[in-house]
């Protein structure tokens, strides 16, 4: 199994450099003050992991652990297929949307901001050369990200949990 972290958007590395003002966007995250989002920072927000399937098979296996584990799939979408829909092509790509509110609500709990990125979310694609990967929110960008402090232990069973899921569905 390869893992690998994901950059961001070149734009979003751009971005990185800048320090807002406090004024700048509407929420606020119980008085905590803005931080600089630097690259190294954003290169690391995604932890991607090669599958040895098709982009179906690892959304399968993927449903298949999360369900035995007694995680909820609330969705499944196929990009794909959607773009298919309206006349554009894109490759296989889809997003599988999945939690379990006993750990979801703990987060939420220690930063309610963090609800905005819950449900968990595992995307899996196709690349230009072929090459399945299945992509998911490394727990600890999501810790800096939403400033939650407190949580360690809960942050570390995700971070463990995700990695245990993404290898059964990729090998």
């Amino acid at each position: 199994m390869k893992t690998r972290l994901l950059p961001l958007a070149s734009l979003l590395t751009v971005l990185a450099t800048i320090s807002l003002p406090a004024s700048a966007g509407s929420y606020s995250n119980q008085g905590a003050k803005p931080t600089t989002l630097n690259a190294s920072f954003l290169h690391h927000s995604t932890i991607e992991v090669k599958s040895n399937h098709s982009v179906a098979a690892t959304a399968d296996k993927l449903e298949q652990v999360l369900t035995s584990k007694g995680m909820t799939v609330f969705t499944r979408i196929d990009h794909q297929k959607n773009a298919a829909g309206v006349n554009l092509k894109l490759a296989p790509t889809q997003v599988v949307i999945f939690g379990n509110p006993k750990i979801g609500t703990k987060l939420m709990q220690c930063s309610q901001g963090t609800a905005i990125d819950l449900p968990q979310k595992a995307l899996i694609r196709q690349d230009e050369k072929g090459q399945v990967w299945l992509s998911y929110n490394n727990p600890a960008y999501l810790k800096a990200r939403h400033q939650i402090e407190g949580c360690d232990a809960v942050i570390g069973k995700v971070e463990n949990a995700l990695a245990k899921f993404a290898k059964a569905a990729t090998n």
